[in-house]
């Protein structure tokens, strides 16, 4: 059974007048987890969608950069999508509630936050209220300030990017110490690793766009050493 064919089963459970939001509840172990996952990231996409005025074809395909999506599965994703732009719970009710299913230290929220800025750059702006409700949606997750910087210096261009934010390193830790984080970052973005925490094999090319980030910080940081 795909997991789309699960997501379907799952939205199909919830009761007459049940919100998308309750649908969390009904999933908190795996492998159940890994459709919470996905629904996750589908709902909260399409609240922070709104969060900048417009949703665009962009913001709404680019949940195909975050999972590997068939041809069959769409009505499945825009039903997710449809859903909780009705549902009348407001984005923080399901950032909590995702919270509770996955501790902070286990990494899937990380990743969960990297599906959401992938949708949040989508249509190539990344705005002021996309940036508040990132940010907000990770202090609810239990993120700290450094792992928000982080996630957000991969993907927002506002500036150029700095290679030792990106690693959570500092310029004055010896190259060898950021050679052991960056391994430990390469390691964790491993496919396997990140299906074994919880994520659908369906949205592990997320660790591809991931590790060439990785890669090239270290990469700039050992030009600036040498």
């Amino acid at each position: 059974m795909s997991i789309w064919t699960r997501i379907a089963t799952a939205i199909s459970s919830l009761a007459t007048g049940e919100g998308l939001s309750a649908v969390f509840e009904k999933l908190r172990t795996p492998p159940e987890r890994s459709i919470a996952f996905t629904i996750a990231v589908i709902a909260l996409g399409a609240k922070m969608a709104k969060a900048d005025g417009r949703v665009t074809r962009d913001e709404v395909s680019a949940f195909r950069r975050v999972f590997t999506i068939p041809p069959e599965a769409e009505s499945q994703t825009a039903r997710v999508f449809n859903l909780a732009r009705q549902d009348v719970a407001g984005f923080d009710v399901y950032a909590r509630r995702i919270g509770k299913m996955f501790p902070t230290e286990s990494g899937v929220l990380c990743d969960l936050m990297e599906g959401l800025f992938h949708i949040a750059l989508a249509d190539g702006d990344y705005h002021p209220n996309e940036d508040d409700f990132l940010a907000h949606v990770a202090d609810i997750f239990g993120m700290d300030d450094l792992q928000f910087r982080r996630l957000r210096a991969r993907f927002v261009s506002d500036s150029a990017p700095d290679p030792h934010q990106i690693l959570g390193v500092t310029p004055d830790m010896p190259l060898e110490e950021i050679r052991k984080v960056w391994r430990g970052l390469v390691l964790d973005s491993h496919p396997d690793q990140m299906i074994a925490r919880g994520l659908p094999q369906e949205a592990v090319k997320m660790a591809e766009t991931r590790l060439i980030a990785l890669n090239e910080a270290w990469e700039d940081i050992q030009k600036l050493a040498a």
